[in-house]
């Protein structure tokens, strides 16, 4: 029988013996790394001598914490970078160059939508916005130039679910790379590689850091790809064979762009892995507790949690994320004054942007996150003036459930 997580990730080895059999991965912040001789240096930068020799490039507590992503994941590589936003353009700098084009979610993180609309068309890289809960639709849009796939397992704030399975076909019918941003589903949740994904990035700021902690974000090769048949990635596929897409990040976009995770950074998150499991069941039981109660109040006018029963995308949720998609719920109240008035009558729960904190958050994202969008694109991609976005954390539920209903109280 298969240990828990938890106990998977508290007995990870080092990659080498600790001299002082410390329990815990020491924090390494030296930059540079000294050689026994000229002729072992050397040999490095050959490439023939596998060692840590500038922290920019590598790093003993980074590396352990890859193995333990990359070890929990069952992925074949893992790679962490500076931030989930550095972890998504170094991925996609790796696999696309001028003229191409990939095929992504039309529902994504603002952030992400403006780099691939604004930032990366100006490197000639197209990008096709698509429904990607409809597969025909993201198939009719495949040309000979397109090389990847690319979507949120859970959209945020929109709380929709696209059929993994069904777009992993796809992929490989085309023999293109299948790409997801798992941020809103930890590995505790989804086993990316069991589901046929070929890559998956994520922000490691959220989840997994251990309660907002610190900047990160990390990038697996579930080693189901053919790199050879990217014209991108094949000239690496002929020497590094199955590693050719983590080889190419580290000899050039991670390395010359300067997207390294610190160590500092690197412990932090190595601690949050330990803890995932813990907190990602007490914000899940408290998700259903106030999606339940709110569901029930007069004042509610609607909410959205995938992990509700008869909420559109439940289905999905339960096959793909064992019933358990994340931790964000929206909901409605009648106007955007009576969101504000609500929000700012809150004890408990915070008033912040971000995600899987400790802490409970709440943002009304149309005035926000999305401020710098014209009002019929916000719209059109459901981010509505009467809608809050709940990030839920690991408080007592019933404290949470009276927080919200004293501030319902006073709108």
């Amino acid at each position: 029988m298969e240990k828990s997580f938890t106990t998977r990730s508290l007995n990870i080895p080092f990659p080498k013996d600790d001299p002082h059999r410390a329990l815990d991965m020491p924090i390494y912040e030296s930059i540079a790394f000294d050689f026994a001789s000229s002729e072992d240096i050397a040999a490095n930068f050959r490439g023939e001598l596998p060692a840590h020799v500038y922290s920019r490039t590598s790093n003993p507590t980074l590396e352990y914490f890859e193995r333990k992503m990359k070890t929990l994941t069952g992925a074949h590589q893992a790679l962490a970078v500076a931030s989930g936003m550095a972890a998504i353009t170094n991925t996609i700098l790796s696999l696309c160059k001028t003229g191409d084009n990939i095929i992504a979610g039309n529902h994504l993180f603002g952030h992400t939508f403006a780099l691939f609309s604004e930032s990366l068309t100006n490197y000639g890289l197209q990008t096709r916005f698509v429904d990607t809960t409809k597969p025909e639709a993201v198939e009719a849009l495949i040309d000979a130039n397109t090389r990847l796939i690319y979507f949120e397992t859970v959209t945020n704030p929109q709380l929709e679910i696209a059929d993994i399975e069904a777009l992993v076909a796809l992929a490989n019918k085309y023999h293109l790379v299948l790409m997801i941003d798992s941020t809103i589903t930890p590995p505790v949740v989804l086993n990316s590689k069991k589901l046929g994904v070929h890559v998956e990035v994520m922000s490691t700021t959220k989840f997994i850091s251990g309660g907002a902690t610190s900047f990160g974000g990390v990038i697996l090769d579930n080693g189901l790809y053919d790199w050879s048949n990217n014209p991108n990635t094949a000239a690496f596929a002929a020497k590094f064979g199955p590693d050719a897409f983590i080889s190419k990040l580290r000899k050039n976009y991670y390395r010359n762009t300067g997207a390294s995770m610190t160590a500092h950074t690197a412990h932090y998150q190595i601690m949050g892995l330990d803890m995932l499991e813990l907190r990602v069941e007490r914000c899940y039981n408290n998700c259903m507790v106030l999606g339940e109660f709110l569901q029930k109040h007069p004042k509610v006018v609607k909410v959205t949690y995938p992990g509700l029963p008869g909420t559109p995308g439940y289905e999905l949720a339960v096959k793909q994320f064992s019933g358990k998609p994340g931790t964000v719920m929206t909901f409605d109240l009648e106007s955007q004054e009576a969101c504000f008035k609500f929000m700012n009558q809150l004890g408990i729960i915070r008033r912040a942007t971000n995600l899987n904190d400790n802490k409970s958050l709440i943002i009304h994202p149309y005035s926000t996150i999305y401020i710098e969008f014209p009002e019929e694109e916000r719209l059109a991609v459901g981010i509505r003036p009467s809608m809050m976005r709940l990030s839920v954390g690991i408080e007592g539920a019933a404290d949470l459930m009276a927080d919200i209903e004293q501030a319902l109280a006073k709108i």
